[in-house]
């Protein structure tokens, strides 16, 4: 007679449920990180038309999230002196708006002065255009000849007037001092505040180990945004400093100018660099009474930014605030095209904290979840095996 089978056993049945149960819970998974993608994406795509259109209120709050952020051990140092916190917080802004008052009056002042030359500057340039002419006839000759066999349209074109530069600055002025007062306002009071919402933050927590992971991610935020800040504001006054050498040392009118000028146009990564070359040139051949003599200053200011940008200043920071250039762009055309100048300051100081705080949360699989993987490395799957 044949046995008959044996039933299967609770020690049988039991790793087949749990691989069952660890398979449900994988899928599950996979579809609440589909949603979560999917609301991520959807996010994105819309919260650049909600930051502009509120640029009036969400403005003013980024920019004062991130000066508490870099100002804030500022003020603890001064805490630490034995000033009330009060005092201390307010001493902390007004060190930094004295700071941008001296570069903005260093640069601006001279500026306007000069704002006077440029068109004797344009009569120049188009001297040495004409001088040129010769040069490049050839070229001139195939560009008539294209127009010809294209044919040029001799109709009339009708011009709309609009503001004029003076009527915008008015309609622009109140706006933008509401914005700077909302700001310094905002920024003061998180400053004044700091101790306790960090109080608040640590404290509420119910498990140990979310008040020491929230630690952590204050700490790591705090310390790379405030610490890039800082450390690429004293290589740009050191830039500032060379700048303002090489531009005395060359002749060039208001040397102090031109420095503070390169230091503040540093801040924008690329933009700003690319912007200090085309004024150099600019000037420099509105200027000289040779377009090679009028391209030394801008020559300068390009040998000396390679030495800084590939250099000097990854030495400084190291790996820890090396970041991905084609990220670094990204997040400044994306916050450029939100909030225009201001975004593109703020747009390397929102990045780190985006990344710090990334880093600590989970760094998401974005790629790497398309063709099956897990979103996140550490998941409820891979937990419930360890168990």
């Amino acid at each position: 007679m044949n046995a008959r089978p044996e039933p299967d056993t609770p020690a049988a049945t039991e790793p087949r449920e749990r691989r069952r149960t660890l398979s449900f819970a994988a899928e599950e998974l996979r579809l609440i990180s589909a949603l979560v993608v999917l609301m991520a994406i959807g996010l994105f795509l819309a919260l650049p038309f909600v930051l502009s259109i509120g640029s009036v209120v969400f403005l003013p709050l980024v920019t004062a999230i991130i000066l508490t952020i870099v100002l804030s051990p500022l003020a603890d140092k001064l805490a630490q002196l034995g000033l009330p916190n009060f005092l201390a917080s307010f001493l902390s802004l007004a060190l930094l708006l004295a700071v941008l008052a001296l570069a903005l009056s260093a640069v601006l002042r001279p500026a306007l002065t000069l704002f006077a030359d440029i068109p004797a500057m344009i009569d120049q340039i188009g001297q040495h255009f004409r001088e040129m002419e010769g040069a490049i006839a050839w070229f001139s000759q195939i560009n008539e000849k294209v127009a010809d066999i294209i044919g040029s349209n001799d109709g009339q074109q009708v011009v709309l007037a609009g503001p004029t530069m003076l009527e915008q600055l008015a309609f622009a002025t109140p706006t933008v001092l509401l914005e700077v007062l909302l700001t310094f306002l905002m920024a003061f009071f998180m400053i004044e505040a700091r101790v306790r919402m960090r109080r608040r933050l640590l404290l509420e927590r119910q498990h140990f180990g979310a008040t020491l992971k929230a630690a952590r991610v204050m700490r790591d935020v705090q310390d790379r945004v405030a610490s890039y800040i800082f450390t690429v504001g004293l290589i740009n006054l050191a830039v500032g400093v060379v700048v303002t050498i090489g531009a005395w040392v060359l002749g060039m009118d208001y040397p102090v100018m031109w420095g503070g000028l390169a230091a503040l146009l540093n801040f924008l990564p690329y933009i700003g660099p690319l912007a200090m070359i085309a004024l150099l040139t600019l000037f420099g051949l509105g200027t000289a009474e040779a377009p090679l003599v009028g391209l030394v200053p801008a020559a300068a200011y390009l040998g000396l930014h390679a030495v800084e940008s590939n250099l000097v200043t990854p030495a400084i920071l190291g790996a820890r605030f090396t970041m991905n250039p084609v990220l670094i762009l990204f997040a400044l055309s994306y916050f450029s095209w939100i909030w225009g100048v201001t975004g593109a300051l703020l747009s390397v100081p929102l990045l780190l904290t985006i990344t710090a705080l990334i880093d600590h949360l989970g760094r998401p699989n974005v790629i790497g979840f398309i063709f099956g993987e897990p979103l996140f490395p550490t998941n409820v799957f891979d937990m419930a095996e360890d168990t």
